[in-house]
């Protein structure tokens, strides 16, 4: 992935109707199921303009997994089906984020 452009980021919405804003970190192909990584995006400040102390331990700053499925012709991001598709795909992209540090 380039990072001529800079980072590329989204803004997904939950079943609650809560937006987040995530950067993408990588894009996979496993069993014909586009997946992509993404880090919750967190800004310098917070609304007090403090700057952000970010918990590496939070789950909610840990790496997002989401999939492309298609509903007609119009591609959306969902979550994996399963525990175990999750690990997967989670193990692969560690693989190949271990892999380039290794290089």
């Amino acid at each position: 992935m380039s990072e001529e452009f800079g980072p590329d980021f989204i803004t997904v919405t939950d079943e609650d109707g809560n937006d987040f804003e995530l950067e993408l970190v990588d894009t996979l192909e496993h069993e014909g199921v586009t997946y992509y990584a993404f880090f919750p995006a967190v800004e310098g400040d917070d609304e007090t303009g403090e700057p952000v102390d970010v918990d590496a331990d939070d789950e909610e700053f840990g790496l997002v997994i989401m999939k492309s499925i298609y509903e007609g012709d119009e591609e959306l991001l969902s979550t994996p089906d399963t525990d175990a598709e999750l690990d997967e795909v989670y193990q692969l992209f560690m693989d190949r984020f271990f892999e380039d540090e290794e290089e």
